[in-house]
């Protein structure tokens, strides 16, 4: 006993030589999963806005600034009409438009027609004076940005 006094005892380990358990969670892997599903959300955004393939006009006119997802008719070239993405006849639009109008605001909602440059002109002119009829005055007509001169 008198030889273990004198010295110091070094590399003792404690019970069974076991390490201590680390506490820190290592956020590395959720940082770099958040950026993948970042990059793929702000890729994938623009693709979901348009839901009825419609050859637009084009126009010199201004784009009008959105607050929320815009209230769209749109009517493509074989005169089917659209409110959204579903299919409407003529004579439903009326009431249709009305009833999803007035959880966002009644006739002041502001409506986008979307019409192909090949459809015929009398179908447009019966949808536009179908909701000029019904009372909707905030009838925005969409054309793409008119490319070179």
């Amino acid at each position: 006993m008198a030889a273990n006094a004198g010295t110091p005892m070094i590399g003792r380990r404690r019970r069974g030589g076991r390490r201590n358990v680390m506490s820190e969670i290592n956020v590395t892997p959720m940082v770099d999963v958040m950026l993948v599903l970042l990059i793929i959300f702000m890729v994938s955004a623009p693709l979901l806005t348009v839901g009825v393939p419609i050859d637009l006009p084009q126009s010199q006119a201004t784009s009008l600034g959105q607050d929320k997802e815009p209230l769209t008719l749109s009517v493509n070239e074989k005169g089917q009409i659209f409110l959204q993405n579903s299919e409407i006849k003529l004579d439903d639009l009326v009431p249709k438009l009305k009833a999803v109008a007035d959880a966002r605001g009644g006739v002041d909602a502001r409506i986008y027609v979307r019409g192909d440059k090949k459809v015929d002109y009398g179908t447009m002119m019966q949808v536009m004076g179908r909701l000029s009829a019904a009372g909707f005055h905030r009838v925005a007509l969409v054309t793409e940005q008119e490319q070179g001169s």
